[in-house]
């Protein structure tokens, strides 16, 4: 089997409101399982108990991913050399730019 090779450079990844988007998704399996929670009698007697379950280890696990991203900005702001606390502005980037080879300036000759 050969080796794959890309044809092209991969995109830059996309960054945005990251934490404020994994703690929106943990509220809403917390607030999903809460709506569920009234009628896990239903839920049991059809065999449905899996998706309170499910909700609450969405919930759970989101929990972590809140920790984690929050985590994960403090240490991109302090390699940018900017405070863990100071607010990002829209348009200033959230991590340090590197520049790629095709980028970079070469000695003229």
């Amino acid at each position: 089997m050969a080796k794959w090779t890309p044809k092209h450079e991969a995109p830059e990844p996309l960054e945005g409101p990251v934490v404020a988007t994994v703690t929106g998704g943990t509220v809403l399996w917390f607030v999903l399982f809460l709506v569920q929670l009234p009628f896990y009698g239903w839920f049991d007697d059809h065999g449905h108990t899996w998706w309170l379950w499910t909700c609450l280890a969405g919930g759970g696990l989101g929990l972590i991913g809140v920790w984690y991203v929050r985590r994960r900005d403090a240490a991109i702001r302090r390699a940018a050399g900017r405070p863990a606390d100071a607010p990002t502005r829209p348009g200033q980037p959230t991590r340090p730019t590197q520049r790629t080879q095709s980028t970079q300036q070469t000695p003229a000759e």
